[in-house]
């Protein structure tokens, strides 16, 4: 009788692995076997044929080997903010730069600005993502307040509504080949330069 697997580990499922693999199946067969047994808790195809090589290799071991040192992360809230400093004193800063000037990796660099501070660069100058949380919040509440003020006037209030469009703003000085930019900046006034 056949019962799919509630619970299951990787190391449980390494242990499948080998035993298919030593009784000469292929790896696509192996998946396939164990994407019925486990479901969406079975590893990946290619973590099977990752196993598989390393069992053709010789690793007798289904545990992930140990990994030397702690587990190091350069994103905390002390590197967002030094970031956040570097590049509000030179918005022309690379990633490689920042990295370099607070030694920590391009990679890391590359999280905090793009992932974390939600960064990204326009004519060689970092800028906020067009939307912050707060700049949404400001939006809900103001169709919050149009919607009440529909539901008390109803028609009538629609008759008075005259609609635009948000938009961004960039000019350019080409004397000096500087970009000036409109938009909010998080935690800091705007600073043109």
């Amino acid at each position: 009788m056949f019962v799919p697997l509630q619970q299951c580990t990787k190391q449980e499922q390494s242990s499948v692995m080998k035993f298919l693999f030593s009784e000469g199946m292929k790896p696509i067969e192996i998946h396939r076997r164990m994407r019925i047994q486990y479901g969406d808790r079975c590893v990946s195809r290619t973590q099977v044929y990752e196993w598989t090589e390393k069992l053709k290799n010789g690793v007798t071991s289904v545990e992930d080997s140990p990994r030397p040192g702690p587990a190091f992360t350069a994103v905390t809230e002390d590197n967002i903010a030094a970031v956040e400093n570097v590049i509000w004193e030179n918005q022309r800063v690379t990633v490689k730069e920042v990295g370099s000037l607070l030694d920590m990796s391009v990679g890391s660099a590359h999280h905090i600005i793009h992932d974390k501070m939600k960064f990204r660069k326009v004519c060689a100058r970092w800028v906020p993502k067009r939307l912050t949380p707060e700049m949404k919040e400001r939006h809900v509440s103001a169709c919050q307040e149009l919607l009440c003020h529909y539901e008390a006037d109803g028609e009538a209030f629609l008759q008075r509504i005259i609609t635009g469009d948000e938009s961004w703003v960039h000019f350019y000085e080409p004397e000096r080949k500087r970009q000036a930019w409109s938009g909010a900046t998080p935690r800091h006034q705007n600073r043109r330069r």
